[in-house]
Parts: structure tokens; sequence; C-alpha cells
């Protein structure tokens, strides 16, 4: 019950962009930058002898469970406050635990809670070993997830959701675990001291088509509970823009992440394989084009899921080739 709560579906949108800044974080670890009166100088690994890219798997699975964390916090709270304001009594979707009486309000919230709670552990760990501005950043993400429909004025229920999925499970998931990937390190090459040139642009557009997708799910999930949201005054962005306008975004948020793919093209040619996942979205563009409403439109947040999934694979593979 509690792991059907939790929302496994959406797990990805959590697993992919991790997946992806690691693998970017480790491409461009093995790069490092000199700068001296007399010189200016990049060095890449196969340069500089005796070092040779670094990953680290303790610092990768730390950003998982933190995202993890953030992911399933901001899934009990959006069943906690949902079910409270009976905004999901009722649904197309599957059941929720508060507005399906299957647990106490109190008790989801305190999943939620905990689920945080590990999230901050984890993050405290990477902050300690990497950078303390981690601890700023887990917190802006800590708060993003409960306020999406949580406390007075949840942006949620304003349609800014699509936005902040783009910018906490895109550009600050995939940058952030790029950057766990970059240890502290100096070395010295005739006289000169080499540290790490961290790749801002490769690690920020690598979140661009990762927020996409999340922003795409969200859509998705949107779209269908379009006129249920609009009855318990969720104003989603699918409910101010009306069904073939919402649909149309959806298409355009996809458009985005084929270019988005394409500009990545600059950093790691091999990045384009993401590109090969695309006609996965075939159907759920179909659908999205539709007039139709409600439960018709459950496949395509499952088939946005695969999609996102696949893309998130294929360029994991493609920038570590």
């Amino acid at each position: 019950m509690w792991m059907a709560g939790a929302r496994p579906r959406t797990f990805p949108a959590a697993i992919v962009p991790v997946a992806v800044g690691t693998a970017a974080g480790y491409g461009s670890s093995g790069r490092f930058v000199v700068t001296t009166p007399q010189i200016t100088l990049t060095c890449h690994a196969e340069v500089c002898t005796g070092y040779a890219r670094h990953l680290s798997v303790l610092n990768a699975g730390l950003a998982l469970v933190a995202a993890l964390g953030i992911q399933i916090g901001t899934n009990y709270v959006n069943d906690y406050a949902d079910g409270v304001r009976g905004t999901d009594e009722k649904r197309v979707g599957p059941a929720r635990l508060v507005a399906g009486g299957l647990a106490t309000a109190p008790a989801v919230k305190a999943a939620a809670i905990l689920s945080f709670g590990v999230a901050g552990l984890a993050g405290l760990i990477l902050a300690a070993g990497v950078t303390w501005w981690f601890i700023p950043v887990g917190l802006l993400c800590g708060i993003a997830g409960w306020a999406y429909t949580g406390g007075p004025h949840p942006y949620g229920y304003l349609g800014l959701g699509e936005v902040f999925a783009f910018v906490f499970f895109g550009l600050v998931a995939t940058a952030g675990s790029a950057y766990v990937q970059h240890a502290p390190l100096v070395i010295s090459l005739h006289h000169h001291s080499f540290t790490h040139s961290y790749d801002w642009g490769l690690a920020l557009w690598a979140g661009v088509p990762i927020g996409l997708l999340s922003a795409a799910l969200l859509q998705a999930n949107n779209l269908r509970d379009m006129m249920t949201d609009k009855v318990a005054g969720k104003k989603t962005l699918a409910v101010r823009m009306g069904r073939q306008y919402a649909g149309l975004l959806y298409c355009f948020t996809l458009m985005g992440v084929a270019v988005s793919v394409g500009v990545l093209w600059h950093y790691r040619r091999w990045s384009l394989l993401a590109l090969l996942a695309m006609p996965l979205a075939i159907s759920t563009v179909r659908l999205a084009l539709s007039d139709k409403m409600g439960r018709p439109l459950l496949p395509m947040l499952a088939d946005t899921a695969r999609l996102q999934i696949a893309v998130g694979l294929l360029l994991t593979v493609g920038l570590l080739a």
C-alpha cells in the first residue's frame, strides 16, 4: 500500500537525471585547466600521465537516494494535501491513500517528512564530501517538493508545476549529479598546478531534455485529470490553457527534447543516440492532439514515462561513448 502511495511510475523522473548527470560528470572529470602568466593550457586525461577519469559510485548513490527521497516525499505530500482538500475524491487515475481511505492523513504526512528526511541525510553527506553549497540547494529542493501541493498557496494549483519540474528534476538534479563526480583534486605537471575545470555548459544542457521530459510527464498527468482538477479548483496549466492548447504544448515540449539533444552534439557527438528513442513519442503525440479526455489518456502517461527512460538510457550511453 505504501509502495503504491509512493507512485513507483514516477521514479524515472528522479533516476534519469542522476544517471545522465553522473555520465556527464564522469565524461568531463579528466579535464584540467592551468593558467599562469606564461601559459594557458587545457589538459585532458590522455595528456596528464597517470590520471584517468574519476567515477564516485558513493556520490552517485547518495545523489540517487536524495533524488528519490524528494520525489517520494513530493508524492506523499501531494497525496496528503489533495486528500485533505478533497481534490482526489473523484479520480481518473489510481486511488490515493488519504482520499481512498487507505491511510490517515497524519500517517501520510509523516511518511512525507520521513522521505524528505532521508533525502536530507544523503544531501548532508554529499555536502560534507563535496561542497557545503549543497545544503541551501537541497533545502530549496525540499521546499519546492512540499510546496507543489502543500502549504497555503501550492504552486501546483497555479499552473507552475511544469516549470518547477523542469528546473529541479532537470537542471538542478542533472547538473548536481554531474558536479558530485568532480572530487577535489590537484596535480602537478612541469611545475604547474592543474585543478578541475567543471564543464557547466555540458552539465546544464544535459539537464534540458531531461527537465523537458519531466515537464511532459506532468503535462500528461494533468491532461488526464483536467476535468476533475477543474471541478476541484486546481488550476493546472492544462486547466488554464484548455484541452486543445494543452495538447499542443505537450507536443512542443517533446520537440524541445529533440532540439536540446541536438544541441548536446556540440559537447558529445554520441549524445545524438538519444534521438533514436523519439519514435516512442508517436503514440503520445496522437493522444495529445486528439479530443480524448480522462481515462482514455491513461496510456499517454505510461508511454511518456517509457520515453523518458529510453531517452535517459541512450543519452547516458551517448555521454559515456
